[in-house]
């Protein structure tokens, strides 16, 4: 896109919010490419597209961004807790249940705890 404006750019992300409430995942992912293409460095767009990808069963893709925006906010229990929901849903519970502990330890909210299973 030779002439997005930085303006731009935060009207395509609100557009993809927007796609990937009305369940539109896909759509998402494509405006929020360009979008992390002139911003790569944006971890708020990258969580956007992680969640837009595993919305849409993209799996993979979805671990490499929730991986991306944890090397950048080790500290963000949502990402913990979403990455934690990917490898579940790839039946990788190992995998799942370290993040999911993460994020409980990060952040004790009542789903948060739930899912980490700290009684097992």
């Amino acid at each position: 896109m030779p002439d997005a404006t930085p303006e731009t750019h935060v009207i395509d992300y609100r557009a993809a919010e927007q796609l990937l409430a009305a369940r539109d995942p896909r759509g998402a992912v494509k405006l929020l490419d360009d979008v992390i293409a002139a911003h790569p460095e944006n971890t708020a767009a990258r969580l956007l597209r992680a969640r837009a990808f595993f919305a849409a069963a993209q799996l993979r893709a979805a671990e490499l961004e929730f991986s991306i925006v944890l090397e950048r906010e080790p500290d963000n229990a949502f990402a913990h807790f979403a990455l934690a929901r990917t490898y579940e849903r790839w039946s990788r519970p190992q995998q799942a249940r370290r993040h999911f502990r993460l994020a409980a330890a990060l952040d004790p909210q009542p789903d948060y705890l739930a899912a980490a299973r700290f009684d097992d």
